[in-house]
């Protein structure tokens, strides 16, 4: 759904009408849902698996990343913001790959699916065409959690973690 999304989002014909801003917000919106759907689904019908553990935050991330990138290409997002927030995305992979080279699966935290939680709402609501006086600080309140939950879950996967730089993965 990344590239319908991408393709909306960027889409001129309707964009006086902020039109193609409210389609792409659904589109993302329903990205974001299914894929919740299919990680819920996978736990109550126990059918977790390692690659699901693996891909399903990277499938996350690319959705979130895609937003985060078009937002600062459109000015909607300062590039500072979407710098800090795609870093932690390239390092948790990073620390992930570390990980599989000594046979463990690196799960998404609850502090990560928070963060990923917020991101969505986030690109949600710059997306869409209602930033008067009394929403725009709301947006900004989640742009700001959105970085600062970045950079705390970041930190808190490097503690977790901490033994893998070493190679000893207790």
């Amino acid at each position: 759904m990344i590239p319908a999304f991408l393709a909306v989002y960027i889409m001129q014909p309707f964009a006086e009408l902020h039109i193609n801003q409210l389609i792409a917000a659904a589109v993302f919106g329903a990205a974001a849902i299914t894929d919740a759907l299919d990680g819920y689904l996978a736990r109550k019908l126990k059918l977790v698996t390692n690659f699901g553990k693996l891909v399903d935050p990277l499938a996350d991330k690319l959705l979130v990343c895609s937003a985060l990138v078009a937002f600062a290409a459109s000015g909607r997002l300062p590039a500072w913001a979407v710098i800090i927030m795609i870093s932690r995305e390239f390092y948790i992979s990073g620390l992930r790959q570390l990980a599989l080279e000594q046979n463990l699966v690196l799960a998404a935290t609850g502090g990560a699916k928070f963060k990923t939680i917020v991101q969505v709402v986030m690109v949600i609501f710059v997306m869409l065409p209602i930033h008067t006086l009394a929403t725009r600080p709301i947006t900004w309140v989640l742009i700001a959690v959105s970085i600062i939950s970045s950079v705390w879950t970041a930190f808190d996967y490097t503690w977790k973690n901490r033994g893998i730089f070493v190679g000893d993965s207790k």
